[in-house]
């Protein structure tokens, strides 16, 4: 069975993928056009890789008109952080903490 989570790791596994989640979170709200304006690849192959980061819920849509805008959805990745790195992080930081502590202490002592 393959989770939600999967989906978001088979999506940034893809350079090109990567690629546009990059252009959105410099412009979000783009059209499929305005993306293909900077990348090199057909219209049908952004489409196929926009569709699956939207299945990933990397991308949302919105319609405005007759237009169809491309947005930047983080919250899957800040998820995945939350998972795999957030954690390492907090120990990092406390052992920063515990060691900073250590020294003020022992200037004092």
């Amino acid at each position: 069975m393959i989770t939600d989570t999967d989906k978001v790791f088979k999506a940034l596994a893809d350079p090109s993928r990567r690629r546009l989640l990059d252009l959105l979170h410099g412009d979000n709200g783009q059209t499929l056009g305005e993306l293909c304006a900077h990348l090199q690849m057909t219209r049908q192959a952004a489409t196929k890789h926009l569709l699956l980061l939207e299945d990933a819920n990397l991308v949302v849509i919105v319609w405005r008109g007759r237009e169809k805008l491309h947005y930047l959805n983080p919250a899957p990745i800040s998820e995945i952080f939350d998972r795999w790195v957030g954690k390492y992080e907090r120990q990092r930081r406390q052992a920063l903490l515990d060691l900073k502590k250590a020294l003020e202490e022992k200037e004092d002592g």
